[in-house]
């Protein structure tokens, strides 16, 4: 899974680490960024989006069966206009990633510990670009999203220092770092 820009060493041992989500505001796709430890202990963030229908543009990781929604398209979250105006939005808006609920058949939906943590630094007197369309460029291990006038870098391994301007910090067990940043 993990393909140039994110990885470019041999065949990566990652285990899991946390995840965090954002809310799409139509309710229609699923945001969630996964982060993985490989076994030189470098952390990696991997975005996702998941999407009943087909997105034409975007980067297609791959397909799945999710058991309450069903069949899902999932995509490279940096080539998905929603996630990008998301992560925006999170960033402008000084917000935070959304809690997780995990939903078993049959019960209600129950709310679980976040494992990883987002949080935005906030623009003061700057409105949230607004997205209408993505373009990427890999910049090695980063993804730079142009959108609308806004470049975004998504930083797949999560920066130890600010680099300065908007960013979208994170934390996790064990870990803190920028997880992308707008120039």
């Amino acid at each position: 899974m993990l393909a140039a820009p994110y990885y470019s060493g041999g065949a990566p041992t990652l285990t899991p680490v946390g995840a965090y989500r954002f809310d799409d505001p139509a309710g229609e796709v699923g945001i969630e960024t996964h982060l993985v430890r490989d076994a030189d202990g470098t952390i990696y963030q991997v975005p996702l989006t998941y999407r009943s229908a087909p997105l034409a543009g975007a980067r297609l990781a791959g397909e799945m069966e999710h058991s309450v929604l069903g069949h899902r398209y999932v995509y490279d979250a940096t080539t998905d206009p929603v996630y990008v105006q998301q992560l925006l939005a999170t960033i402008y808006g000084g917000g935070r990633e959304v809690e997780q609920y995990v939903e078993v058949e049959g019960s209600e939906p129950r709310l679980i510990d976040n494992t990883a943590y987002a949080s935005g630094s906030g623009v003061t007197g700057a409105p949230t670009p607004t997205v209408t369309g993505v373009g990427v460029a890999a910049d090695g291990p980063d993804t730079v999203i142009s959108a609308g006038g806004t470049t975004v870098v998504v930083h797949h391994r999560p920066l130890d220092v600010e680099p300065g301007g908007p960013v979208l910090q994170g934390e996790w067990d064990g870990g803190r770092g920028v997880f992308a940043s707008v120039r």
